[in-house]
């Protein structure tokens, strides 16, 4: 068995009460990486300002991923906030550019990957638009487990034992929040050598059956919009009746904590 060894986490910065890293991408993946060599696994959570909502407003969902790894701002109204407060981040880390990052280094390491979620059938195309980009890229396996599987003894058992065959290094579960929050607590304990990170839609990004906003859209944090115009009856009430009233209390919190000098919270 690889002997564990710790490697050191990177600052975190206080955004409304909810904590992530101080990191780039370019950090991030080489933590992952010093992390596998040194036998060591873990979890990565990418908060947006839905996932921010959850950690501020959901004492049951903070607590369940207190104790991730790497929590990267994936969203740009936190990298804004951070910047108000006075405890500037770097850059935005979205899970959804994390994917093609890591699977890159993963190639260049040596390192398999599994891919779990997604749509039905998603998996499988992701698997060989990644393949076909990286080369030597090793998917290890993919699962999408069928709705209702985290309620069945039986689905759960199928993927301890995927995952027990492919023993990946690295796991990408794409799921959607907190979902795949949920279910990577469970696996986790029992691949302690692995990485999780959980990606939402991000597979579907990958495989281009769901569209990504231009780079100009995300830039400006208008990534929320370009979703909503593609899926409005089900994203309507996270973005326009939670999402933006929630973003003004943040930004608006952070900027008045920066002169109060305390902790801002919404």
């Amino acid at each position: 068995m690889t002997q564990q060894h710790t490697i050191a986490e990177p600052e975190r910065v206080n955004i409304v009460g909810a904590w992530v890293h101080r990191t780039t991408m370019q950090q991030a993946v080489d933590h992952i990486a010093r992390s596998l060599e040194a036998g060591a696994g873990g979890w990565v959570v990418t908060p947006n300002l839905d996932i921010l909502h959850k950690l501020t407003h959901d004492p049951e969902f903070a607590k369940l991923v207190e104790p991730s790894t790497l929590r990267l701002a994936d969203g740009m109204p936190l990298v804004w906030a951070s910047k108000l407060a006075g405890t500037p981040l770097p850059e935005r880390v979205a899970g959804s550019d994390l994917v093609w990052n890591i699977c890159q280094r993963a190639a260049t390491d040596n390192r398999s990957v599994y891919l779990l979620g997604g749509d039905e059938g998603i998996a499988e195309k992701a698997k060989a638009v990644l393949e076909t980009k990286y080369e030597g890229l090793r998917v290890a396996g993919t699962h999408c487990p069928p709705f209702g599987f985290e309620n069945s003894d039986e689905e759960m058992n199928t993927i301890f034992k995927s995952l027990e065959d492919a023993m990946p290094d690295i796991v990408l579960v794409a799921l959607g929040c907190p979902k795949q929050e949920r279910l990577i607590d469970k696996l986790r304990t029992r691949f302690p050598s692995t990485w999780f990170l959980g990606i939402g839609i991000s597979l579907s990004f990958v495989t281009g059956d769901v569209q990504r906003a231009p780079a100009w859209c995300r830039k400006l944090g208008l990534e929320w919009a370009h979703r909503l115009l593609q899926e409005p009856k089900r994203l309507a009430h996270r973005y326009l009746v939670i999402g933006i009233p929630f973003g003004i209390k943040v930004l608006t919190a952070s900027l008045t904590a920066r002169f109060r000098g305390k902790p801002a919270h919404t």
